[in-house]
Formats: structure tokens, C-alpha cells, sequence
């Protein structure tokens, strides 16, 4: 008779449920609170500039990704094509756009509230992709609201100081436009605790990450799928980072008492690419059952920034929205965002002919 091994459930989840809830519901009051502005923004965009300025800031690559777990996608993304969206373009927003045509929102049976908060401003970085131009110019017709964007060099080897000194000039210039906008003057010390605070998230985000370099690792890229939710959502606050050095110090304490994701540890990989969100379960589950543990992923990696050293905020704030390995060529990006035992797995694959394109 053979019997089921059940995985031990990180703690910290829990209050991570409470956490998101908090934040939707606390999204969805500003929407409705004519005192107060909500701002759009990418995952990775200059998120910590909207915070500073006092905005209730949301994510819709979240949005469309709950859309994906949820196993709904397929459905509305052909209403974004419908209306000329291209079928082979970001599946994020063709589904987010269908979505909204269709009046159907994931955060309604979530956390009973009618869909996302109407925003005051949409601000995106085109350092993820091109396509959130696209996507966010959409809801700023929809919305009849302001779009501003900073777009970095792409695709980049080295980084040099004259690609972050651009795009500093860009950041300030969006601070210049927000300004004039909204009647608002950027409060400096507040944008450099914010970015400090950020920062901090971000940190000790890595360190989580990196405890999957112990045997058994204490976490898997399932895990790293949720807990990744407040270096992005809440990033650039308190909340945020008392929430990774709790969940830091679970997975530090899983690995002194040995502790594994996956039951009887056998076999490691390294996942590359983005999550095939309506399948995450499936793939948790089978992964478990071989007992293989995914213990690195360029995409977790993705808010694994720089520290920030108390200088200037906007040069901080340039040089990650540059340097981030989604913004690289692939030469760098498999440099930075792999550890040695994952790139030395990929070259035998790529050796063996067997890497796709």
C-alpha cells in the first residue's frame, strides 16, 4: 500500500492571504474615495515614484495572471483580437483587455470586489516588454485617464553609465509630468525612504530565493509563484518587508532542520521563461510526485534587485529598471540569473542540441 506524501506548507502563507486581501480591498476604497488617486503601474516599472507621490498603486500583470491560474484566459483573450489585437502578442494583456470587454474580473469571486480600481494616472516601463504601451494606452482610452511611460534601452550587454543616466532623465522627467498633472510637488526624502524601503523588499527577497541552494531546498518555484506577491504589489513598504524577513527567517529555519519542498529530494532543475499559470497546480503536483524541485527560475529573479546605498534615489531606481535580466540580451541574462550548477545544466543542454530557439 503505498501512502500519499503531503508537503509541508510554508507558515507565512497564511498571512499572505490576509496581506492581498487587505491591499484589493484597500484599492478598491481609494477607487471609490474622491480624496484619494489611484495609479496603474508595471511589475517592474518606477513604481516607488507613485508611491512617494501618495498613490494607491495597482498591478494588472497580476490581474492577468490571476486570470491564467484561474484557467479563464483562453476565453477572453480572442475578444482582444477581436478588436485588433495582435493573436501572438502578450497573452497578459490580451487576456487583461478581453477581460475587460467582457466585463469579467478574477478579484469579484476573490475578494468581492467588482474588478480593478479605476485609475487617476497609468504609468509603464517598456523594460518587461513593448506590448504594455499598448495595454495601458487601452485602459487610459477606456478610463479617459493620463499615460506616461519611460521606455530604457533594451536589450542590453554591458550597462553603462550614459544608459542610466538616460533613463534617469526619463524618471524626471515623468516626475516633471506628474507634477503638472496632478498639481503635486514629489517630496524628495520620502521617494529616497520609499526607495530604501523597496530595496529592502527586494534584498531580502533574493535571500529567500537563495536558500534553494541548500539541500533539501526549503522552497520551489511553486512556492516562489506566491510568495513573490509583495515584492511587487506592496513594494516600497513596511509591510512588505516585514513580511520577507518572516518568511526569510521560515525558510532559514527550514533549512537548519532539513526541511524540503519536496518530499525526498531527488533531482533539481532550472525553469526559464514565464509560468504556464493554468497549469501551475498540474505541474506542482507532478513535479512533487517525481521528486523534483524547480530551485531557480529567471522569472522569480525578476525583483531580486541591487541595493540600494542611500545615495540618489533616481539613479538607483535607473539602474534597476535597466539592468534587470528581462531587459538583457540572453548572453547576460543566463550570466546573471542563473546559480553555476543551473548554468552548467543548461550548456549540456545546449550541447546536446536539445535547447529550443
Amino acid at each position: 500500500m503505498t501512502v500519499a506524501v503531503k508537503r509541508v506548507e510554508i507558515q507565512a502563507q497564511e498571512r499572505l492571504r490576509a496581506l492581498l486581501r487587505d491591499y484589493f480591498v484597500n484599492l478598491d476604497a481609494a477607487a471609490a474615495d474622491p480624496a484619494r488617486k489611484v495609479a496603474w503601474c508595471t511589475s517592474v516599472g518606477p513604481c516607488e515614484i507613485l508611491v512617494a507621490f501618495g498613490f494607491e498603486v495597482f498591478f494588472p500583470e497580476n490581474h492577468g495572471a490571476m486570470s491564467g491560474a484561474k484557467k479563464v484566459s483562453h476565453r477572453y483573450i480572442p475578444r482582444a483580437v477581436g478588436v485588433g489585437y495582435g493573436a501572438e502578442t502578450c497573452s497578459y494583456m490580451n487576456s487583461d483587455i478581453g477581460a475587460a470587454l467582457a466585463g469579467y474580473s478574477p478579484l469579484r469571486a476573490a475578494y468581492g470586489i467588482s474588478g480593478p480600481p479605476k485609475p487617476d494616472l497609468l504609468v509603464y516601463s517598456t523594460n518587461q516588454c513593448r506590448e504594455v504601451q499598448d495595454w495601458w494606452s487601452f485602459f487610459g482610452r477606456r478610463f479617459d485617464a493620463a499615460v506616461m511611460g519611460v521606455c530604457p534601452p533594451g536589450h542590453l550587454g554591458e550597462v553603462t553609465e550614459e544608459h542610466i543616466g538616460f533613463v534617469r532623465g526619463r524618471l524626471l522627467a515623468l516626475i516633471n509630468q506628474i507634477e503638472s498633472q496632478f498639481g503635486l510637488q514629489l517630496d524628495w526624502e520620502r521617494l529616497r525612504e520609499v526607495v530604501a524601503l523597496s530595496s529592502r523588499a527586494s534584498t531580502l527577497w533574493r535571500r529567500v530565493l537563495e536558500t534553494a541552494q541548500s539541500h533539501p531546498s526549503p522552497l520551489t518555484f511553486s512556492d516562489g509563484l506566491i510568495h513573490m506577491a509583495p515584492v511587487i504589489v506592496l513594494r516600497g513598504s513596511k509591510t512588505a518587508v516585514e513580511y520577507y524577513e518572516a518568511l526569510l527567517a521560515e525558510m532559514e529555519q527550514r533549512v537548519r532542520d532539513g526541511v524540503g519542498a519536496v518530499s525526498e529530494e531527488r533531482y533539481r532543475l532550472y525553469w526559464e521563461g514565464m509560468p504556464i499559470w493554468p497549469k501551475l497546480r498540474e505541474l506542482s503536483e507532478t513535479f512533487f510526485n517525481l521528486r523534483t524541485v524547480i530551485a531557480a527560475s529567471t522569472y522569480c529573479n525578476s525583483w531580486a534587485f541591487e541595493e540600494y546605498d542611500g545615495g540618489d534615489p533616481l539613479w538607483w531606481m535607473a539602474k534597476t529598471a535597466t539592468e534587470i535580466f528581462i531587459n538583457r540580451n540572453e548572453a547576460t541574462t543566463e550570466q546573471r540569473s542563473l546559480p553555476p550548477w543551473a548554468s552548467k545544466a543548461r550548456k549540456t543542454v545546449a550541447a546536446a542540441g536539445l535547447e529550443s530557439d
